[in-house]
């Protein structure tokens, strides 16, 4: 499969005064394949967000790309201008925050929020033309009742309409490439089986390439095609879903898991396992394995030094002194 992008060794440096850089994301690789849906898994603190904000250019003054490179299209984002990378962020290259209330302007209608990331894009546009541009895209995320949700301000739709709008405001410029930053995850179960499924039509009819980012085993084992898991800082495993979620290799990922609640008969009931241990701060140096002070599963080994990625099974790979490394 062609790729669409193409992440390589990837360093991502967090700064502040008088201290040494605490490093947020190392050595991270990956590719996303023209109308492919990769899943990035990880608890809270692991480098999910930041990797999503550093492919688009959004990285914050304390955070720096330290190495590594970020190709897109064939174009390398690393080092681009500001104003070469506004003309693809919004475009070519988009993004659905995580928190649609403060993701749009609670002072503007929504329609006139859309309307602006079109004009943004075609400048040539007249106003009326990105106006009905704007109204077609919130019928595609199924908001069809145009006068209503056009003139509709943030406060006057509920969570799952909001959401609907960010979509909608994310896909208006046709991206090749989109980055879902849990769009889920403030939303009630079955509001979040309709974005899913609203997501999943709109790939299939656009060929649209996908980075879902998700803590929820579950939600990726809907749309995503690969999964990528990803603990302080490193991708420790990937593979088809399917194999990641069926049959994990990693200690990590099994922990993952574990922590999804189910009685004996498969169906999930209120009662949580946890990892035991906390994820490690960055700013601490680790000589092993990340993993090693939380895995139940550790060896002599794990603690000298870090594993490299092995691949035990046909496109399942590992970083874990288990299989090697």
């Amino acid at each position: 499969m062609e790729p669409l992008l193409q992440v390589r060794d990837l360093h991502v440096d967090y700064l502040s005064d008088g201290a040494p850089a605490s490093p947020v994301l190392r050595g991270i690789g990956f590719s996303v394949g023209k109308g492919e849906s990769i899943g990035l898994l990880g608890e809270s603190g692991c480098g999910k967000s930041t990797m999503a904000l550093a492919i688009l250019g959004l990285l914050p003054a304390s955070a720096r790309v330290n190495c590594g490179s970020i190709c897109f299209q064939e174009q390398e984002l690393v080092g681009l201008p500001e104003r070469a990378m506004e003309t693809i962020r919004g475009a070519a290259l988009s993004l659905i925050f995580q928190d649609p209330s403060s993701a749009l302007h609670p002072i503007l209608r929504v329609g006139t929020q859309i309307a602006d990331v079109i004009a943004a894009h075609h400048r040539d546009w007249s106003r009326r033309r990105c106006r009905e541009a704007a109204a077609i895209a919130l019928n595609d995320v199924g908001l069809t009742d145009r006068g209503r949700f056009y003139a509709s301000y943030p406060h006057q739709l509920s969570g799952g309409q909001r959401q609907r709008v960010v979509i909608a405001q994310a896909l208006a410029c046709r991206p090749a490439l989109l980055i879902a930053d849990e769009p889920t995850s403030s939303l009630d179960s079955t509001v979040q089986a309709e974005i899913l499924t609203l997501l999943k039509s709109l790939r299939q009819e656009r060929t649209l390439s996908l980075l879902f980012i998700s803590h929820n085993p579950a939600v990726l084992a809907e749309i995503a095609d690969r999964v990528l898991v990803i603990y302080a800082g490193q991708i420790v495993e990937e593979g088809s879903t399917p194999e990641v979620l069926a049959s994990p290799l990693h200690p990590f990922t099994r922990a993952l898991l574990r922590c999804l609640p189910r009685d004996r008969q498969g169906d999930q009931i209120p009662r949580f396992a946890g990892i035991s241990g906390s994820p490690p701060d960055p700013s601490e140096t680790s000589v092993g394995c990340v993993f090693a002070p939380r895995c139940a599963e550790r060896m002599e080994i794990c603690g000298t030094r870090m594993p490299a990625e092995v691949q035990p099974e046909m496109g399942h790979a590992v970083r874990c002194f288990k299989y090697g490394g």
